[in-house]
């Protein structure tokens, strides 16, 4: 029996995968990262010799010639397919299970989304029928999938409260959100509620009861979101770069809102739950900046040395 490769590993974890009826964006992701990145450097690399000094040699080729961002999602995925490995005992145990890409604080990503007076001026210039989209979406951080595979069936106006059990995939598929974090119950701000029982009086019909639904009731293309609603509202509220592009994505959107409950003082693990992280370390590594206070700690470090200070 001839030694298990990398490549022997990355077949059977795509088929996992497959089974497992992920996403088609999803697949093609993933098959995209071991075509073009994880496959030309260790496709022949015996699964029982591969080190963790390979994986960091791997891993510094990749920040080479890639993005941070992509190489992170490789890394995790380099760490899936090793632990399908482990499942299958090809291997006793996943090298790559602990490795972490080096923080590189000096060129990090900074994450942009608008600030308060940017939103308000969002609010302040959108027309009627789409201010229960974009308001929704300020208010709960919810993702695109989410909105546009929200049902009336999940608002819930008696009790104030939006139930995310379902999305819609790039492929207007309705299915369940990524990950078991993902089921969750937002509150209603109430702007949210207002507009929503408004707009459930006009909302055009269809067989999936969709709270933003095409023109016919059928699940929007998120394309359309971008390009007829998203651009337009950027460009009516001024909010472009010099290029005259949008400023911000609608990705930012959700940023913001993370930004707007950390300013309110909500604990980390709330914050966590309303926007369906899978973990507490996830929205501490996305969002921790943001609960970062500098006048208060000039004034703990006072107090600590007063404290001090006074028991001389």
């Amino acid at each position: 029996m001839s030694a298990k490769t990398i490549a022997d590993a990355a077949e059977i974890w795509i088929s996992r995968c497959e089974l497992d009826e992920l996403e088609q964006s999803t697949l093609r992701s993933y098959r995209g990262q071991l075509k073009h990145h994880i496959l030309p450097l260790l496709r022949d690399t015996e699964l029982k010799l591969l080190s963790r000094g390979d994986v960091r040699e791997f891993l510094d080729a990749m920040l080479a010639k890639s993005t941070r961002s992509m190489t992170g999602k490789v890394l995790t995925s380099l760490r899936s397919l090793l632990s399908e490995a482990v499942d299958r005992e090809w291997i006793e145990y996943n090298v790559a299970k602990d490795i972490k890409l080096r923080n590189n604080k000096r060129n990090g990503y900074r994450r942009v989304f608008p600030e308060k007076s940017e939103l308000r001026k969002i609010l302040d210039v959108v027309c009627e029928k789409d201010r229960p989209f974009w308001t929704t979406a300020i208010y709960t951080g919810m993702r695109l999938s989410e909105l546009r595979g929200l049902s009336w069936l999940n608002v819930d106006f008696d009790k104030g409260l939006i139930n995310i059990t379902q999305r819609a995939d790039e492929n207007f598929k309705i299915g369940r959100p990524k990950s078991k974090a993902g089921e969750r119950t937002i509150p209603m701000a109430p702007s949210v509620r207002y507009h929503l029982q408004a707009w459930k009086l006009v909302c055009p019909k269809g067989p999936l009861d969709l709270v933003f639904p095409n023109g016919v009731g059928n699940v929007e293309s998120s394309a359309n979101i971008h390009t007829r609603k998203w651009r337009p509202l950027m460009k009516k509220a001024e909010l472009l770069n010099d290029a005259g592009k949008p400023k911000f994505n609608i990705h930012s959107l959700r940023h913001a809102a993370a930004s707007l409950f950390l300013e309110q003082g909500w604990p980390l693990k709330k914050v966590q739950t309303i926007l369906g992280h899978s973990s507490i370390t996830m929205t501490m590594d996305v969002y921790g900046h943001l609960m970062d206070d500098v006048a208060n700690d000039v004034s703990l470090f006072e107090k600590l040395e007063n404290d001090l200070v006074s028991e001389l």
